[in-house]
């Protein structure tokens, strides 16, 4: 949780140095909310096999750049085409090893027998949204709606076990899907904005199973988003 905060912290100043910008702009009656963007995120587990649970801090972080292009005369309603970065870590109790062929096998483990069991992954995402927002020309404080869909592109990944197997680590596991996309909100005043992300395919590909079974988890993520112009 402290984590939690000093990164929140971090990001407010950030985005508030940028800020005070603003107030030195010329008026111009075409104006864009082209922005950058960073966040910070709580990451979920959706659809969880049984058994299967989330523990520790699951944290992820999002930076990027969208464009505006308004579709109204008022300039309050837009699209917005982006592109961005974003890394993701999700704490569990499923196992992600090797057998003594090399094949991918995964298990529950006892909450007493690790004292770190996480997968991570690095994406460069495509954000798409429909904008709506109560901003003019001269007023750079307002409400927003953006909603939308985001394509990711997964370029790596990682899993992390520490307990009393040892440690054992892996990279880039082909049972992982390389692409994720799912449904964005963000909503707020100004520069504080809450962000929804639920993902709408599966982490695994069809060929990972826990006791036979298909695994369906999917990302949810909640957190705070930044906007810079």
């Amino acid at each position: 949780m402290k984590q939690l905060f000093i990164s929140i912290f971090f990001l407010a100043g950030f985005v508030c140095c940028f800020a005070q910008e603003t107030n030195d702009k010329a008026i111009d009656s075409l104006y864009k909310e082209d922005q950058f963007y960073a966040g910070i995120t709580y990451n979920l587990l959706g659809k969880m096999p049984t058994d299967v649970s989330q523990s520790g801090f699951s944290l992820g972080f999002h930076l990027g750049f969208i464009k505006d292009m308004p579709i109204n005369k008022n300039r309050n309603v837009a699209i917005g085409l982006g592109l961005g970065y974003s890394a993701n870590s999700f704490n569990q109790n499923l196992l992600i090893n090797k057998d003594n062929t090399g094949s991918i096998i995964y298990s529950v483990l006892d909450s007493n027998t690790f004292t770190k069991n996480k997968f991570s992954s690095h994406l460069i995402e495509l954000p798409i949204e429909f904008r709506w927002r109560t901003s003019t020309a001269t007023d750079y404080n307002f409400w927003r709606i953006y909603t939308g869909f985001k394509l990711g592109y997964v370029f790596a990944h990682t899993t992390k076990y520490r307990g009393e197997l040892g440690k054992i680590r892996y990279g880039n596991i082909k049972d992982f899907n390389n692409f994720q996309y799912g449904l964005t909100l963000s909503a707020g005043y100004n520069t504080w904005n809450v962000f929804l992300y639920y993902a709408l395919n599966p982490i695994f590909s069809s060929d990972a199973s826990l006791n036979g079974n298909k695994m369906d988890m999917n990302a949810v993520k909640v957190g705070l988003m930044f906007y810079i112009l």
